[in-house]
């Protein structure tokens, strides 16, 4: 510690101790965050899992953890999987404060009940000094739809992206957006396209007043299926209710873009990172918008260099999305999900479509674990001011 840092804390704490008295102090101190350069390298790792879920394998583990862990053994370090529970959250707790430098999380939110008493213990392993990879803040501001709002000021997101928290907000301001032009409403929970839907107005000489009226009939095709379905958009608000009400619920609404049937271009990240890129074409029909595989979506997995104009613009930009999303580190494992786009002067763009990092999975390319482990090392080096190894 400096001369510098040591007077200040000196200054500090005596005014709090003037303040508080001794007792106050006391407390004060132990309850001030400890950060991670002020803890001994343990070269120790807790990877988290969670019992039960479509994800794990017949042993029990997702299918990506254990060659995680076995990678990190094959550079010195150690590692163990902790299967998360809250009856035995203040005891897991303590083991990984007492015995690892960081932790990995791969828990899927949909296996998850208790998500909100999960996050708040890594809130605290991360205020007292266990590298947190990633932090639980950064896996919800990264993850959550309503990121793409947090970043419309800016040329990644169409400037009319919009989220809603409560329902009559939703009834009152989706009628006139959609009066503007084809729209994607999105939830925030759910995966592989459920709850995603494309909307249009069948009849668009019914728009009034900017608006478009509730007894208006609407064409609705979900990602989940591209299954089409047609409703008052009065009756659709209401079925979409369900995605507002609740722990985390939100809709994001942002225009819809025809070019994501020339495919979803998704960048898969370690920390700062591409490591490769899924071309995700959808199927071959009118209605077809989905790139998932369960809607008939045809992947194509290139490297980063053959899109080297997305890949520049998306590192260019990422100073600017870290500050927008708390000024977190970069998640460990993370994707970058993109639709193309025609700028103005008819020159190709691309518009992010969504960010995952709650718990990626690269299943089908599992040497991407020794790229992981590295990455792992090089994390809890530098954050504890350690020198590379060799």
């Amino acid at each position: 510690m400096s001369n510098f840092t040591e007077n200040r804390a000196l200054v500090t704490a005596g005014a709090v101790a003037a303040a508080l008295g001794v007792a106050g102090l006391a407390y004060y101190m132990y309850n001030l965050p400890v950060s991670a350069s002020s803890r001994p390298l343990k070269r120790h790792i807790i990877f988290f899992e969670v019992r039960g879920g479509s994800d794990k394998g017949p042993d029990g583990y997702r299918k990506d953890t254990l060659p995680m862990v076995d990678a990190l053994k094959a550079r010195g370090w150690s590692a163990e999987v902790i299967f998360y529970s809250i009856d035995k959250e203040a005891e897991i707790y303590e083991h990984v404060l007492k015995t690892a430098d960081g932790y990995v999380s791969r828990i899927n939110p949909g296996n998850l009940k208790e998500e909100r008493q999960y996050f708040d213990m890594l809130r605290k392993l991360c205020k007292n000094g266990v590298l947190g990879m990633p932090h639980p803040d950064a896996m919800i501001n990264y993850g959550a739809k309503d990121a793409l709002v947090k970043l419309r000021d800016t040329p990644l997101v169409p400037e009319d992206t919009f989220s809603f928290y409560d329902v009559q907000t939703f009834k009152k301001t989706f009628p006139s957006t959609l009066a503007k032009n084809e729209r994607v409403l999105k939830q925030n929970r759910g995966s592989t396209g459920e709850g995603i839907w494309r909307v249009q107005i069948v009849d668009k000489s019914v728009i009034r007043n900017g608006a478009v009226p509730g007894d208006a009939q609407i064409k609705c095709t979900e990602a989940k299926d591209n299954h089409v379905e047609y409703h008052k958009l009065d009756d659709f608000m209401t079925f979409c209710e369900q995605y507002i009400v609740g722990e985390n619920g939100m809709l994001v609404d942002m225009p819809f873009l025809p070019r994501i049937k020339e495919g979803e271009i998704r960048l898969f990240m370690i920390g700062k990172t591409p490591i490769n890129v899924v071309h995700k074409k959808p199927a071959d029909s009118a209605d077809a918008f989905s790139a998932t595989l369960f809607s008939g979506a045809k992947y194509r997995y290139d490297k980063p260099e053959q899109w080297k104009a997305l890949v520049d613009m998306w590192l260019g930009a990422l100073p600017t999305v870290v500050r927008k999303l708390g000024g977190y580190d970069l998640p460990l494992i993370w994707t970058a999900d993109w639709i193309l786009d025609t700028a103005p002067d008819g020159s190709d763009t691309y518009i992010l479509g969504e960010m995952n990092c709650s718990c990626v999975g690269f299943t089908s390319e599992l040497a991407l674990a020794h790229n992981v482990a590295d990455e792992i090392i090089n994390i809890v080096q530098d954050k504890k001011g350690m020198a590379k190894a060799a």
